[in-house]
């Protein structure tokens, strides 16, 4: 029976090369991307900068409306197209997005790393990435073996594969889906399917392919009950990570131990955090992004 660890756990994101969080304070984070720095909201933000001003090449300025909007403000040239970076050897594309992030989130590279200590000297584990966005989890999972990678965003998918394409790694064993991530797992379900380890980020409200609406709080449970049945127990892990929303990392560990409840492991949930740049001997300022709940098998 999976124990539920009710102490939260940090999970934090150092930088690397090409990203790193420069500063953060006063509802705002400054983020290097490569050659490119941002100033982007972060409500959770709500000390002083250290930095007495921000040289940024850019700005997204948010909308009146807290669930989104806003546009771009940019003083100096950044590609339209984007700009390739890298993550362990992953190369994939950098975007200035319509939506204030950058067409990936840094802040899963621990949960990346994480998942591929879980999987240790696999080259035939079944795994399966839902709302998989633009694939830098999916490229990273495939060096374990298949991966099904699945986005109801037929643009997130393409660019998706693009990024496999650049990273060199297009001939991984990857199944690229285009589908509604609780329709397609309830599918999986009733054909008996199983996998080794299962990363999913669902958003806090979202729509299918063909206008399936999605609310986190009325229709996680369900999602999870299927993910579970997904799993068994000679499977290894299984990762949520919810961003965005008014609730606790408890409430969703409480979740997947209802669902885990007959499987052997632990289930463990807490923050997402990203150290900030420059620090000394691992004492950084920490900015916490999401909240997250794991079950894991350790077999």
């Amino acid at each position: 029976m999976a124990d539920l660890i009710q102490t939260p756990q940090l999970l934090i994101g150092e930088g690397w090369s090409d990203y790193g969080l420069v500063d953060s304070g006063h509802g705002r984070k400054l983020e290097r991307y490569g050659d490119y720095r941002f100033i982007r909201p972060e409500p959770q933000a709500m000390w002083a900068p250290r930095l007495s001003a921000w040289d940024a090449h850019g700005e997204f300025v948010p909308g009146s409306d807290e669930d989104g909007g806003g546009r771009w403000q940019f003083d100096r040239p950044v590609p339209r197209e984007g700009w390739a970076l890298s993550w362990r050897g992953v190369r994939f594309t950098a975007s200035c997005t319509p939506f204030r992030h950058l067409g990936f989130f840094p802040d899963m590279a621990p949960v990346w790393d994480w998942m591929g200590d879980h999987l240790p000297d696999r080259t035939d584990a079944q795994t399966l990435n839902l709302f998989g966005y633009t694939g830098v989890g999916t490229l990273a999972l495939s060096r374990f073996g298949p991966v099904t990678h699945v986005d109801a965003s037929k643009k997130s998918v393409a660019q998706a594969r693009a990024n496999a394409e650049l990273a060199g790694l297009a001939d991984r064993p990857v199944r690229w889906i285009i589908d509604d991530a609780a329709k397609f797992a309830a599918r999986e379900v009733r054909r008996g399917r199983r996998y080794d380890g299962i990363i999913l980020d669902p958003p806090k409200f979202g729509r299918g392919p063909e206008g399936e609406v999605w609310r986190l709080e009325e229709h996680l449970p369900g999602l999870i009950a299927d993910c579970r049945n997904l799993l068994d127990g000679g499977s290894r892990f299984l990762f949520l990570t919810v961003y965005a929303v008014r609730m606790s990392s408890l409430a969703i560990g409480g979740v997947l131990a209802e669902a885990c409840a007959d499987l052997p492991g632990r289930i463990e949930h807490g923050d997402l955090a990203v150290r900030e740049d420059g620090a000394q001997d691992g004492q950084g300022r920490l900015l916490p992004t999401a909240i997250f709940a794991r079950w894991t098998n350790p077999g």
